[in-house]
């Protein structure tokens, strides 16, 4: 049953309309996947000789376990922003004669073979036969802190889909989440109670009671069973016939009628965030960023690197990025309507624009505290704004003319995630690598002050650009329109 299915996915993906774009971007990401993973597994070999010589009075063994935790959040967050959540378009599937646990253990089996989780095992393995060669611990104790460490990543893996589906969904949940991870890295700073120090103490006991690695692949089975129930739950066809009776607050966004002629199409889509879960979790992710400048700027080894440029320019416009790379897919469901009526394209995309320049705005105002660092990192990220504002929403609507993947905006009977994935994430790149690269030479020629009068002068000649920027783009989105259309009336898997 498994064969057939993987069978149906390849068909599928074979016969998408987006075909093309989809295998140059999988190519691209296998490249860059095998680079990595090439890179992890050198990290792994000489990972013992670097702790060695660093901290000779220390077993390089211990070191790790220290700072194993750390390397697991670290992993999480790249598995919450970059992992594709494992979808399947079950509505055919329910109507044959497959048994249902089937198909759900074969969406929770393919998330097994992600390339996430290959990171971990790629890195540890060589370490851990390096320390074969020390005597320092058993070897039956090796393999049992080997099997924690491939069970731990594998929790990792399906407590990302947990935490996707239900925190994201709930935003008590999600808002409560983020509350214990600021307790806890609080009281790490503090040096009050340090939680690298228990998982170190902890994963130090593997080392000599082996069989405390079952406590691990207990968590997994558990982790395993509760995704598998939760997806059971809901595992009917008729759960596509019932609607769900919710109340929505009447919030009319009468104040965007200020903007002139694009009001409506702003108020539409201030409506589609307010209402709908994936483009709402989208805002609640960017004021979750607008600290992510803490990270940097308390750090004296990022002073003068181009990284306080590709802080400014994330930050502040964290929401036209994410929001952005997705337009116009967030009206595929009546884009075709759309596109049958007499609404010029200039017009839809300058309100698509007017609302990132406001997201940018906004981001700017909640972002200027960090002026407590020093008033050239306000500075800084004022011009990144401006540069944001000219240059980069520009290019994000160009992006969008090659979208042609359907978004669901309500509730889907698995996660609400299609065309989410690294290849996303990656469109990022020239939108934050071009600003970080010009502010990095000229403040490495003349000084820090050019640098920024640069950033902001490039992104002012930009905006007194736009209305010739949206002949390209709009010249863009008509040559793509009919693909678009054929793309949107897909179900992505």
């Amino acid at each position: 049953m498994f064969a057939k299915i993987i069978g149906l996915e390849i068909k599928s993906f074979i016969r998408s309309a987006s075909l093309e774009r989809d295998l140059s971007i999988k190519i691209f990401l296998g490249v860059f996947g095998i680079y990595l993973a090439v890179m992890m597994f050198i990290l792994g070999i000489t990972l013992h000789p670097i702790l060695q010589k660093q901290f000779p009075d220390s077993k390089p063994m211990f070191i790790v376990n220290k700072f194993i935790f750390i390397w697991f959040i670290f992993d999480f967050v790249i598995r919450f922003m970059m992992q594709k959540i494992p979808v399947l378009n079950i509505k055919p599937l329910l109507i044959q004669n497959i048994k249902r646990s089937a198909i759900v253990d074969f969406i929770l089996c393919k998330s097994i073979f992600s390339f996430f989780n290959l990171l971990t095992p790629l890195l540890i393995t060589p370490f851990v036969f390096l320390n074969f060669k020390t005597n320092d611990f058993t070897t039956i104790g090796l393999i049992g802190w080997l099997i924690n460490m491939y069970s731990i990543g594998l929790i990792m893996n399906f407590l990302n889909i947990l935490f996707q589906k239900k925190i994201m969904d709930n935003t008590r949940l999600f808002v409560a989440f983020l509350v214990l991870i600021a307790v806890f890295s609080g009281l790490e700073y503090l040096a009050v109670f340090s939680i690298t120090d228990l998982f170190g103490k902890l994963f130090n006991l593997i080392l000599y009671y082996p069989f405390l690695c079952l406590i691990s692949i207990g968590i997994l089975i558990v982790l395993y069973s509760v995704n598998k129930k939760n997806l059971m739950s809901n595992f009917y066809l008729d759960n596509y016939l019932k609607t769900d009776s919710q109340s929505y607050s009447e919030n009319n966004f009468s104040w965007v009628h200020r903007f002139g002629e694009v009001a409506p199409f702003m108020q539409l889509d201030l409506k589609l965030i307010w209402r709908n879960k994936r483009p709402k979790s989208t805002l609640y992710m960017c004021l979750f960023f607008a600290f992510y400048g803490l990270i940097f700027y308390q750090n004296d080894n990022f002073k003068d690197s181009a990284m306080l440029a590709f802080v400014g320019v994330f930050m502040t416009g964290i929401f036209a990025i994410n929001f952005g790379q997705f337009i116009p897919a967030w009206d595929s469901s009546y884009y075709p309507l759309m596109m049958t009526q007499n609404i010029p394209m200039k017009l839809y995309l300058k309100s698509k624009a007017t609302l990132m320049y406001f997201s940018i705005g906004i981001m700017t105002v909640l972002t200027s505290f960090y002026a407590y660092f020093g008033y050239d990192i306000l500075l800084l990220n004022i011009a990144c704004a401006i540069y944001n504002i000219g240059i980069n929403v520009p290019l994000i609507l160009r992006f969008g003319a090659n979208n042609r993947k359907r978004i669901d905006l309500g509730k889907s009977q698995f996660m609400n995630y299609q065309g989410t994935g690294a290849a996303q994430y990656l469109l990022a790149i020239p939108l934050v690598l071009a600003p970080c690269l010009i502010w990095f030479i000229f403040k490495l020629i003349f000084s820090f002050t050019i640098a920024i009068s640069v950033l902001a002068i490039i992104g002012i000649i930009g905006f007194f650009m736009k209305n010739y920027f949206y002949k390209s783009i709009i010249k863009s989105y008509q040559l793509r329109k009919y693909q678009a259309l054929y793309g949107f009336k897909e179900d992505n898997i």
